[in-house]
C-alpha cells in the first residue's frame, strides 16, 4: 500500500497513514497496530505473537501465540475460547459453561452446580449438585448412582440395585425379586 504520510514520535513510535486510509502505527517493542479505513477495525500484533483484533461490531478476538489458543468474545457477552487441541470452551453471559472435547464429548456446566455430558456414542451423564448420577445408554438403559446405591434400569422394565454394604436387589418385569448378598449368596428369591 502507498503512504499517504508518515510520522515518527520522540518515544520512538512510528505512524504510517496509507492512502486507502489505514493507519499503521509501529512502537518501539515491536508491537504494531492497523486501524483499517473504517475506522472501527483494529489489529495489534504485539511483540510475543499474540494478536488482537477488535471487529466493527465490537467482537475482540485475541490469538495467545505460545498457547496456539484463540478467546473471542461476542458484544452480547459469549466467549468461546479455542484450544489447539481442538477442544472449544464457550461461556455464556448467564455462567453457563459448555466445553467440546477433542473426541466430540459435550459438558455443559450450568449455573446451579449440575453437570450433563454427552458422549460421541450417545451416552448422556448428569450430574446432580447432591453428586447423585444419572447415566443413560444408547441402548435404553439407564444407572443412577448415589451415595447409598447404584440401580441400572433396563429396557424391558428389570431394575438391578447394588447397596453400598454389597447386597443386590433384582426386581424383574413379572413381578419377581431375587436378593444376594455382598458375597453373591441369594438370600431371597421370590419367582413366580
Amino acid at each position: 500500500e502507498e503512504i499517504q504520510r508518515e510520522t515518527a514520535y520522540p518515544d520512538g513510535k512510528v505512524e504510517k497513514v496509507l492512502k486507502n486510509g489505514c493507519h499503521l502505527i509501529f512502537f518501539p517493542n515491536g508491537t504494531w497496530k492497523k486501524v483499517g479505513s473504517d475506522g472501527k477495525t483494529v489489529t495489534i500484533t504485539f511483540f510475543n505473537g499474540d494478536v488482537k483484533q477488535i471487529m466493527p461490531d465490537q467482537t475482540v478476538i485475541y490469538y495467545y501465540a505460545d498457547a496456539k489458543t484463540t478467546h473471542t468474545t461476542y458484544a452480547d457477552g459469549l466467549e468461546v475460547l479455542q484450544f489447539s487441541n481442538g477442544q472449544i470452551e464457550k461461556h455464556y453471559p448467564d455462567g453457563k459453561k459448555e466445553i467440546t472435547f477433542p473426541d466430540q464429548t459435550i459438558k455443559n456446566l450450568f449455573t446451579d452446580g449440575q453437570e450433563e455430558s454427552i458422549f460421541p456414542d450417545g451416552t448422556i451423564v448428569r450430574v446432580q449438585r447432591d453428586g447423585s448420577k444419572t447415566i443413560e445408554f444408547n441402548n435404553g438403559q439407564r444407572e443412577l448412582h448415589t451415595s447409598q446405591f447404584k440401580r441400572r434400569e433396563y429396557p424391558d422394565g428389570t431394575v438391578k440395585t447394588v447397596y453400598m454394604n454389597g447386597q443386590q436387589e433384582t426386581k424383574y418385569v413379572s413381578g419377581r425379586i431375587r436378593i444376594k448378598d455382598k458375597d453373591g449368596n441369594i438370600i431371597m428369591d421370590t419367582k413366580l
